[in-house]
């Protein structure tokens, strides 16, 4: 337009501005920058970029998102108190240490790995490998404990081990990895001697932890050497004294280590997906050994 050209009328009249999402009847050509509705001066809230209307300023906008939780670098959620669940396990283990060494050994019997294929001389199954109705016993033997110093043993062993892990990994998959490996330590023990065993404590859990450890201070490029020397240690202990069921160790040890592997190196993206697989599928495999070794006694 020329400057002394007269100003030409719009050929579809004049432009009609929307009103204010909350005063219908004040024009306005500003929108809120998050969900896009008309907002008025008196409306506008100034951000960091445009103007915020005051119902996402509030967090009821239609394009407010909830934000999404905290999580620490394996996925679980972060807590005040990183050893919560630890000291929950402590406390189960030295209340039930109380109940089957002091208020009734019987209760001990109950809540063993026991396993047997005769008695007497006489062929007759009994504990797990009397079938599912004994299974329990691959469970409930984790908490129970042979002494005093075994108690504390184990337990000094879970404090060390047990607030580290359950800080990065969150408490559920803690919980998870610590059960699976106590689980697959008398799964593995019950397999290799052939349905006959009487086994107990938590030790099976506690060298899971030690085989997540591992696996935690690889993926954290760490110097491996302290803790492969805490292990070898516990392995040298663990061959030398013949009250001590290496097989739960070493079925402990492995399963952990599997665990912490499917929880740790999970991808971002599929990382819940990959995590419960993981440990769905260290139980399938408890139970298939299980299974399997009492039908072929049952044979």
């Amino acid at each position: 337009m020329l400057p002394d050209e007269p100003v030409r009328p719009h050929p579809e009249g004049p432009v009609q501005l929307p009103g204010c999402y909350r005063h219908p009847e004040r024009e306005t050509g500003v929108g809120c920058s998050r969900c896009g509705r008309p907002i008025c001066p008196a409306c506008m809230v100034s951000a960091s970029v445009g103007f915020h209307c005051p119902a996402c300023v509030a967090g009821e906008g239609s394009a407010a998102r909830p934000a999404r939780p905290a999580r620490t670098r394996f996925g679980g959620l972060p807590v005040g108190d990183g050893a919560l669940v630890t000291k929950v396990l402590i406390g189960l283990n030295l209340l039930v240490f109380v109940l089957t060494e002091y208020v009734s050994q019987a209760w001990g019997v109950r809540l063993a790995m026991l396993s047997g294929t005769s008695f007497g001389g006489v062929p007759v199954r009994y504990g797990v490998a009397a079938g599912p109705e004994e299974w329990y016993r691959i469970a409930t033997a984790v908490f129970v404990h042979a002494g005093p110093f075994h108690v504390l043993m184990n337990m000094v062993s879970l404090w060390v081990l047990g607030p580290q892990l359950e800080r990065v990994l969150g408490r559920s998959r803690f919980l998870a990895l610590y059960l699976v490996s106590g689980l697959a330590g008398n799964a593995f023990a019950y397999v290799v001697t052939g349905g006959t065993v009487y086994s107990v404590g938590a030790s099976g859990a506690i060298f899971g932890l030690l085989g997540a450890t591992a696996v935690l201070f690889r993926a954290n490029r760490a110097p491996l050497g302290p803790v492969m020397a805490l292990l070898v240690f516990n392995l040298v202990i663990t061959f030398s004294v013949s009250a001590i069921d290496w097989r739960a160790h070493i079925g402990g040890l492995v399963a952990g280590a599997v665990t912490a592997a499917g929880l740790m190196y999970a991808p971002p993206a599929r990382r819940n997906l990959v995590q419960g697989l993981t440990v769905a599928g260290v139980l399938g495999a408890v139970v298939l050994m299980v299974a399997v070794q009492t039908a072929l006694l049952a044979g």
